[in-house]
């Protein structure tokens, strides 16, 4: 219920109650209800005292302390509260002094005075708190209307028509969304209130993990969002309250109400199409990927980069990915299943040279941004990310999705160090597969590269070839970084790879050398795994 402090005044409880600041500000809004007691001027605001709110006290623990009364009606103040009551006046505080009502008349507060006799502060927190939640006419108004509308069966053909009349009726609108918010329903029925940013706003804050409603204040609007199931899949209701009209309590019920309707209109959301169109990439079905794109709002040449992505669905990672849709102006359409996430991002701009740097470079930014919530790599569901820039339409999508779907598994334990995966490092571990699986003449060349090793004796050779590893597959042909991996000086790597020059007849460094040997080496390491 929408409830003012001065439909509070006219309740008989307060019929007692003398208004004596803030006379003109009782229109205010009143959403809950507190009381203080046991507390100073300091510590008010971190224990009561929020915007709308009403306060009730009796002072009993500064009843002789007007400067401390001062503190707390001036936290009361910054808080923005409606209304604080000061109960037992003349017996309790004997009577509310002049500084008092000013500081709350200069604060804007609603000052109540109810006089001794009257029941106790949990009384009047109890009859104010059920007027703020059902009122004398909470059925009538809302439930019983809604219900009128929703059971029409006579008058409406299926349930969409039932909610939109109910929603029109009532001041309020609805979306359904799938688990991975995506919507599969919407009922609009005020312009200019941005449902797309309401559901922009929800995606990046843990909803999906509240098991009641909850309400979220979308520039001035305020939206409700729960969980609901819809033949035995779960999905997400959000009810938007176009004029702020009622309370939560009465959304949580209105919600209720809408779950049965759509029980007994035996009523099956649309599937969603921007989910089917990604599962249709990743299984390869390219035909079906064509006939839901226009569904999905999913342009083939638009089509940037796709991705899959574990350990990301936190609420930072989502904030991440919100930020960077408002900012970039790239879209993001994905997936989640548990803690794995499926993702496309399409490209904007002309489709210039320029353009296509700079929202490749967006992307890679954006990965960047990612893996950094996993500052030590050490987190329970530790960050990667495996993503194909540069995809040629719904034919280059479905086959970026084939090359993660066989590589991603073992790209990590050639890489371990890695936590963001290109399409480089999958390409090179997907011919390593290939190579591994022929077996034959051509995984003998390459592992012959790295004969030579044996030569130089087993514990030698070995930490030669570790050297070499990380040297080339971990630390991008770096020094400093290979010592730093290995625990060692750059002195020692420095003289370790004089020697693998030496033992290896070659500069590695080569552009002629370093293809083959990167081939053995994550051969070898692949071949580790396997075994």
């Amino acid at each position: 219920m929408k409830v003012t402090v001065k439909e509070i005044l006219q309740m008989e409880i307060l019929k007692n109650a003398k208004v004596l600041a803030g006379e003109s500000e009782i229109g205010k809004r009143i959403r809950n209800v507190s009381v203080l007691e046991g507390v100073n001027g300091n510590e008010t605001a971190s224990c009561v005292g929020s915007v709308s709110e009403l306060v009730v006290s009796g002072f009993f623990h500064v009843k002789d302390n007007v400067d401390e009364q001062v503190n707390i009606v001036k936290a009361l103040c910054d808080n923005k509260c409606s209304a604080l009551i000061i109960m037992h006046v003349g017996e309790v505080v004997k009577e509310i002094s002049p500084e008092v009502i000013a500081a709350a008349e200069n604060g804007g507060l609603v000052l109540i005075s109810v006089p001794e006799g009257t029941r106790t502060s949990s009384d009047i927190a109890r009859e104010i708190t059920s007027e703020l939640l059902y009122g004398d006419n909470f059925g009538n108004r809302l439930i019983s209307n809604t219900v009128f509308h929703l059971l029409n069966f006579e008058k409406h053909r299926n349930f969409q028509e039932a909610i939109k009349e109910a929603a029109l009726n009532n001041d309020f609108q609805l979306i359904l969304l799938s688990e991975d918010f995506n919507p599969v329903l919407g009922i609009e029925t005020r312009d200019g209130v941005s449902l797309e940013e309401i559901v922009s706003m929800g995606r990046s804050r843990e909803l999906n993990t509240s098991p009641v409603y909850t309400l979220v204040d979308v520039n001035g609007v305020l939206t409700y969002w729960g969980p609901v199931m819809i033949n035995g899949e779960k999905h997400f209701m959000l009810i938007v309250d176009n004029e702020d009209s009622y309370s939560a309590a009465e959304i949580t019920k209105l919600a209720e109400i809408i779950e049965l309707a759509i029980g007994m209109w035996k009523y099956t959301p649309d599937r969603d199409p921007k989910t089917e169109f990604i599962k249709a990439l990743r299984r390869g079905n390219t035909s079906v990927a064509y006939s839901l794109r226009e569904d999905a709002g999913a342009k083939g040449d638009e089509i940037l980069c796709v991705f899959y992505a574990r350990g990301i669905e936190t609420p930072e990672g989502r904030q991440i990915i919100a930020d960077f849709e408002k900012t970039s102006d790239l879209r993001i359409m994905k997936v989640s299943e548990g803690d794995d996430t499926y993702g496309i991002i399409f490209s904007v701009g002309s489709g210039n040279l320029d353009d296509m740097n700079n929202n490749r470079n967006m992307c890679n930014e954006l990965f960047s941004r990612l893996k950094a919530e996993d500052k030590e790599g050490t987190s329970e569901n530790p960050i990667r990310i495996f993503h194909v820039l540069g995809v040629d339409g719904i034919e280059g999508a479905a086959d970026a999705y084939r090359l993660i779907s066989e590589t991603w598994l073992f790209v990590q334990n050639v890489f371990p160090y890695k936590r963001v995966f290109t399409k480089y490092e999958m390409v090179l571990v997907s011919s390593c597969i290939s190579i591994q699986q022929s077996g034959g003449f051509v995984k003998k060349n390459y592992m012959d590269l790295l004969e030579p090793f044996r030569e130089a004796g087993e514990t030698k050779g070995r930490q030669l070839l570790e050297t070499l590893e990380t040297f080339v597959l971990d630390a991008g042909m770096n020094s400093a970084k290979t010592s730093e991996f290995m625990g060692i000086h750059t002195n020692t790597v420095q003289y370790r790879l004089k020697k693998i020059n030496d033992i290896l007849s070659a500069e590695i460094t080569g552009n002629r050398v370093i293809p083959g040997l990167t081939i053995a080496l994550a051969l070898k390491r692949l071949e580790r795994v396997v075994k």
